[in-house]
């Protein structure tokens, strides 16, 4: 397992669009959760909140609904790459277990998403915070190291476990453009269409989707909707978790049954 872990992280490395991608994620963080951030506080301004506080990562965990995607495309390439280019038959002839194969390429992304997430995080909230600090802001903005910290790390896990999902949809699907659209309608897609459907079971469906247990997971209760998230972090991250094991298994059980 070390051996394959190690083969897959220097392929990981060895391509441009890994870096591409993360610098992707970042600058789409920092954008995004400097726009959410500043509408927030310009709408406080507005309804002439006083003595109110904005934490400056608040922003920043909404920005992952949008940054999110770069990280998909990379985790995406690490499987769809190597069936594009016939590269997989090596691949499985150097590690021919499949499960093992698929572990290595997971354990592989898993540390690099995590540590884009809490780079990635970290950075934004302190531009949200500088920007947000000036008087044209309000001046709402507040650092508390604790809730922080937090978000940071929760945001890293988010993005290491719908990586690792993207990499089980991806070998179940094996095309890029296959991969992305599945991903992205997982993400985003089918939890909104859900949403203006009315219905409350779909409601209930939605909320369970990855984009809000991801949410729910890095703290915020705002279902975009109006209405709060009814659940907590900790579900929201049992949430998470089966959706990406159940990727996984999906992956595996087509891995296993067709030749490369």
């Amino acid at each position: 397992m070390g051996q394959a872990v190690g083969a897959e992280w220097v392929k990981l490395w060895s391509v441009r669009s890994t870096w591409w991608c993360l610098a992707g994620a970042m600058v789409l963080m920092v954008v995004s959760a400097v726009t959410l951030g500043g509408s927030t506080a310009t709408n406080m301004l507005r309804e002439g909140v006083k003595g109110a506080r904005l934490t400056a990562s608040e922003p920043v965990v909404s920005a992952t609904s949008f940054a999110q995607f770069a990280l998909v495309a990379l985790a995406m390439l690490v499987i769809t790459s190597e069936y594009a280019s016939g590269g997989i038959r090596s691949t499985l002839q150097a590690t021919p277990i499949r499960g093992r194969m698929l572990a290595a390429k997971a354990l592989a992304v898993v540390p690099v998403m995590f540590a884009a997430g809490v780079l990635s995080g970290g950075v934004s909230t302190a531009v949200v915070y500088t920007v947000l600090s000036v008087d044209v802001f309000g001046g709402f903005a507040v650092l508390p190291l604790h809730e922080v910290v937090r978000d940071l790390l929760s945001m890293g896990l988010f993005y290491a476990l719908i990586s690792v999902m993207t990499i089980g949809v991806g070998t179940a699907v094996r095309s890029a453009a296959g991969t992305l659209t599945v991903a992205f309608m997982l993400l985003m897609g089918l939890p909104l269409m859900l949403l203006t459907t009315g219905s409350q079971a779909a409601l209930e469906v939605s909320l369970r989707m990855p984009l809000f247990a991801g949410l729910a997971f890095m703290g915020s209760t705002d279902n975009l909707t109006g209405g709060p998230i009814p659940y907590s972090a900790g579900e929201g991250l049992a949430w998470l978790l089966a959706w990406t094991v159940g990727a996984l298994v999906a992956g595996h059980a087509v891995l296993r049954r067709r030749d490369a």
